[in-house]
C-alpha cells in the first residue's frame, strides 16, 4: 500500500497565460492576526510546502500558488507563493482566484457579484462579471495604489551598456524598461534573449538599490520590458528571474505601467491602458482614483482580465519520495 506524508487538493488555472494553483486543502492553520503575518508564519514554518507543491515535478518554474486563509477585515484572504519569492500582491492570481470561487460555487451570479480580498499589500476589491447564462466572463480587480519609487533611475548593465528606468510599487516593485532602449523584438521567438537580458538588468537594479531603506524587506524589482504599439497599448514582458517570466501582462506590473504613464502626462485619467503579452492575449486597465500614500501620489487602478481553469486534482507527497521538496531546471 502507498504511504503519503500528505495530500493537497487544488484547482489550476491560467490568466492570460500564467498559472494559479489553488491550494484547497492540506496546509495547517497558520497563526497571525493579519494575512501578512499568517504568510510570514508559513514562511518561517511550512516553506518547504511551497517548493513541494510549485517546483517540478509536480509544478514547474514559472508557477504561481495561492492559499487561501481566512481575513478579519475582508471576505476572503490570500497568501501568494511562487517558486522564487512570496508576493505582496499578484493580480492575474488574484483574478484566476475569483474564476476558482466562481468554479465551485463559492460565488455566483446569485451570490454576489464583488467581494473583498485580504492580501499582504493590502485589501483589494474584485468585481465579477457574469453572462446571461451564468458564466464567469471576466474579472475587474482594484488593486492597492500604485506609487513612484524611483523616477529615471540609471544602472550601467554589463553587456547592454546605460539603462534607464522607472521603479514603482503596486503590491511588488517593477522597473519599466523600454525594449527598445534594450534592442528586444517582444515576441515568443526572443523569449529567451529578454530572459538574459531582463535578469542583468534586475542584478544591475537591484545592486543599486539595495541598501535603500524603500525597499527594504521586499524582493529585488522585476524589470517589465514594454514595446509601445500606441500611446494607450503596449505590449509586455516581465523577467521574474534568469528562466522565468510572467506569462500575462502582468496584473500588478499593468496597474505600474499605467501609473508611470499617469505621471509622466502619457495618459490622461479618463483613458484606458491595453496591455498584452507575447501571445496578443490583453489586460485592461483604467484609474479608479488617486490619493496619497506616505506623501507620495497614489494611483488606485483597476484591471480586467479573464482566467480558466485548466484542472482540478490532489497533489501526493509519498513517504520516502526523495523529491518531496522539489528541485528546478535551470
Amino acid at each position: 500500500m502507498t504511504t503519503f506524508e500528505g495530500a493537497y487538493s487544488y484547482i489550476d488555472s491560467h490568466t492570460a497565460g500564467h498559472p494559479t494553483r489553488v491550494i484547497l486543502s492540506g496546509v495547517p492553520a497558520l497563526n497571525g492576526d493579519t494575512v501578512k503575518e499568517m504568510r510570514m508564519d508559513f514562511e518561517r514554518r511550512f516553506d518547504h510546502l511551497r517548493t513541494a507543491l510549485l517546483h517540478e515535478p509536480r509544478g514547474h518554474a514559472a508557477m504561481v500558488g495561492l492559499i487561501p486563509v481566512p481575513s478579519k477585515v475582508a471576505d476572503f484572504g490570500a497568501i501568494f507563493i511562487s517558486s522564487y519569492v512570496y508576493l505582496g500582491m499578484c493580480g492575474h492570481g488574484t483574478i484566476g482566484y475569483a474564476k476558482t470561487l466562481a468554479h465551485t460555487g463559492a460565488i455566483s451570479r446569485e451570490t454576489g457579484n464583488h467581494f473583498t480580498l485580504e492580501t499582504p499589500a493590502g485589501v483589494v476589491t474584485v468585481h465579477l462579471n457574469w453572462r446571461d447564462d451564468g458564466k464567469l466572463e471576466n474579472v475587474s480587480l482594484r488593486n492597492v495604489p500604485a506609487v513612484m519609487g524611483y523616477q529615471g533611475l540609471t544602472v550601467n548593465v554589463p553587456g547592454v551598456g546605460e539603462v534607464t528606468t522607472d521603479i514603482l510599487y503596486s503590491g511588488m516593485w517593477y522597473a519599466m524598461v523600454d525594449a527598445r532602449q534594450a534592442g528586444l523584438t517582444l515576441d515568443p521567438d526572443h523569449a529567451s534573449k529578454a530572459l538574459d537580458i531582463g535578469w542583468r538588468i534586475k542584478t544591475a537594479i537591484a545592486a543599486a538599490t539595495k541598501d535603500d531603506p524603500l525597499m527594504a524587506g521586499d524582493p529585488a524589482p522585476s524589470v517589465l520590458f514594454y514595446e509601445e504599439h500606441a500611446r494607450d497599448r503596449a505590449r509586455h514582458f516581465l523577467v521574474l528571474a534568469p528562466n522565468k517570466y510572467d506569462r500575462s501582462p502582468c496584473g500588478t506590473g499593468t496597474c505600474a505601467r499605467m501609473a508611470q504613464l499617469l505621471i509622466r502626462g502619457q495618459l490622461t485619467s479618463d483613458e484606458t491602458y491595453h496591455a498584452e503579452n507575447i501571445f496578443g492575449v490583453e489586460f485592461m486597465a483604467n484609474l479608479h482614483a488617486k490619493t496619497t500614500e506616505e506623501g507620495r501620489d497614489g494611483y488606485e487602478v483597476v484591471i480586467l482580465g479573464s482566467a480558466y481553469i485548466t484542472s482540478q486534482g490532489t497533489l501526493f507527497l509519498e513517504k520516502d519520495d526523495p523529491l518531496t521538496r522539489g528541485f528546478l531546471s535551470q
